[in-house]
């Protein structure tokens, strides 16, 4: 009995070590962040030329993402000062200079681009910013977090992000890969917005995973918050859809919505031309997050992105910017 003890013991012994020889970082380049513009005065509602639905179900994006990658970013710095290890304390002050980015990018679309069109923004940006400002704020619906209980609950939270850059990642490399866009003369600079972000997403897709376990992330807390995050996602993503798609005269006798069947109809119906992701497909790539030996360095190509952010041109153009202000100084 005592030799057995001993044995685990030892086992319990090397398992540790070998945890605490990983690195914390799996991230190999700096992230650094391009002050990118877009100039949204020629682009149409339609920016895939005679594709509506699809149109609008890709434009949705910018109504969710900005209050949630402002979000990351508060709960980023608030996580800052507990990590340990300088390489990925590097990491994580690059990926919040990045999310403030993606935030202001995908929010000057909002104002000077489907707000100026006339889509009403109100409705779906109220809900998100409901959704992260106060269900997922450090004080939920006001009430203050037990102080026994504040670490767990900003685990929790960044097991969330953990589990969001995932679908980024995988929505990132969609972006990258899809070239049916570029068939149908879709606009290029509502191309380039998504296919920055998306490339970034690439770029910096280990973080959220090891900050997560960095601070005590466990797999089980990771299978269960992936569990409710996933069909969360992509029930939002169809609902504001719905809302900017009825506000169009093409689709009002259709009275989009997140329960009506022609919503997820029609979004099978242009996955199979390859103009958006099919829900199917998408929720597959979502497994392998469920797995206890997931490795986000797997799931995406950092020259895809890299290759990409080279010839961006909204991130040539802010990088060309920064070079002239670095000489001049």
């Amino acid at each position: 009995m005592a030799l057995v003890e001993t044995e685990m013991n030892v086992l319990k012994g090397l398992r540790s070590a070998q945890k605490q020889s990983r690195p914390a970082s799996n991230t190999d380049i700096p992230l650094k962040q391009r002050n990118v513009k877009f100039d949204w005065s020629e682009t149409p509602l339609d920016w895939i030329p005679n594709e509506p639905f699809s149109s609008y179900f890709i434009n949705e994006i910018n109504l969710i993402l900005p209050a949630g990658e402002f979000w990351f970013c508060r709960l980023y710095n608030k996580a800052l000062p507990l990590v340990t290890d300088e390489k990925l304390k590097e990491d994580v002050r690059g990926f919040i200079k990045q999310e403030a980015m993606h935030a202001r990018g995908h929010a000057s679309a909002t104002e000077e681009y489907l707000a100026a069109r006339g889509i009403k923004t109100e409705r779906n940006q109220k809900l998100m910013k409901w959704l992260f400002d106060v269900v997922l704020d450090d004080n939920p619906f006001g009430r203050k977090v037990p102080a026994w209980l504040e670490h767990r609950w900003l685990l929790t939270r960044l097991g969330l992000v953990a589990t969001i850059e995932h679908m980024t990642c995988v929505l990132g490399m969609y972006v990258l890969e899809n070239k049916t866009w570029d068939k149908l003369n879709a606009d290029e600079v509502l191309l380039d917005l998504i296919r920055w972000h998306g490339a970034e997403e690439v770029e910096h897709r280990s973080v959220a995973f090891d900050l997560y376990k960095h601070l005590g992330g466990d797999y089980l807390s990771r299978y269960y918050l992936a569990a409710v995050v996933v069909p969360m996602i992509i029930g939002l993503w169809v609902d504001g859809a719905a809302n900017i798609a009825g506000q169009d005269p093409r689709f009002a006798k259709k009275k989009p919505a997140v329960y009506k069947p022609w919503m997820w109809i029609e979004w099978f119906k242009d996955s199979r031309k390859g103009l958006l992701p099919n829900p199917l497909w998408l929720v597959l790539q979502q497994l392998p997050y469920f797995s206890p030996w997931y490795d986000p360095v797997k799931e995406g190509s950092s020259k895809l992105a890299q290759d990409y952010l080279n010839k961006s041109p909204a991130a040539m153009t802010a990088s060309a910017i920064a070079a002239n202000m670095k000489v001049a100084a």
